[in-house]
């Protein structure tokens, strides 16, 4: 599933100018991916980007990318430039996407702040695993994820810390008088395990959500092909895997968020 990872392709404010490079870039990367689904519809599907959080550009690029490049999905970031995808402002994209019964690829970006939080070490080790675990929180606990039922999230890396932290949020939630199903919202998303979801990370993972909810995951380039290999691997032989289809076959997670990948392998 090709998509473009962090930073994304909005990098200042260009709301007063007039050529808005964000735009023209989304719609150059989304066809120039297209392209290639074009040519090996057996081996490639496309996470179309948006221009957020230009607002009246992801809608446009999310309707072009629906309607015209047939994308399989869209990808989201955790945050633009430190708004966060529960933000009021982006609930115009969330309630599109939820019309369209869309799926989202998820993926992390440097959280506000990073320069101090990270402490020297490479932003990927440990400030991407928070950044999703704090978007996938808040939009828990803003009620966006069941304002907006029919988006089928896929959240990366194993669920970052989220199975780690699940039960302390509800619990926290209970004590704040506004108790949130934490654990069972999760339970309804989908997960890809690209990252270092072994030895530790999956189990944690299958003890909030069935392992029909995962998907594989690489994330290659940035991950050497030679890791991506190795994982392959691992994955294949755990035992916690053992019944989890994570290709396209019937009743996978794959097959179900991705029909069109499914017909084109068949």
């Amino acid at each position: 599933m090709l998509s473009i990872s962090s930073p994304g392709v909005h990098f200042g404010d260009d709301t007063l100018t007039a050529d808005r490079p964000a735009r023209a870039l989304a719609r150059h990367v989304n066809e120039f991916g297209a392209d290639l689904v074009a040519r090996r519809p057996d081996r490639f599907g496309l996470s179309a980007v948006l221009p957020l959080p230009d607002i009246d550009g992801a809608l446009a690029e999310l309707t072009y990318a629906g309607d015209q490049l047939h994308a399989d999905a869209i990808a989201l970031a955790t945050h633009y430039h430190g708004r966060y995808l529960s933000d009021p402002a982006f609930a115009p994209v969330l309630s599109e996407l939820d019309t369209r019964g869309a799926v989202v690829t998820l993926h992390p970006k440097s959280p506000p702040g990073w320069e101090h939080t990270a402490l020297g070490h490479p932003r990927p080790m440990i400030e991407f695993l928070f950044d999703t675990t704090r978007c996938v929180t808040d939009l828990a606990l803003s009620g966006a994820l069941s304002r907006y039922p029919r988006i089928r999230w896929i959240v990366p890396h194993a669920g970052a810390v989220l199975p780690a932290v699940a039960h302390r949020i509800a619990a926290m939630t209970v004590l704040s008088g506004k108790p949130v199903d934490v654990p069972g919202l999760l339970s309804g998303l989908y997960y890809d395990l690209a990252g270092v979801p072994l030895p530790i990370a999956l189990d944690a993972l299958l003890g909030v959500v069935e392992a029909d909810h995962l998907l594989y995951g690489s994330d290659f380039p940035f991950t050497p092909a030679e890791a991506v290999t190795h994982l392959a691997g691992e994955l294949k032989a755990a035992p916690a895997l053992h019944n989890a289809r994570l290709d396209l076959s019937p009743h996978s997670a794959g097959a179900a968020l991705f029909p069109r990948l499914r017909s084109a392998c068949t």
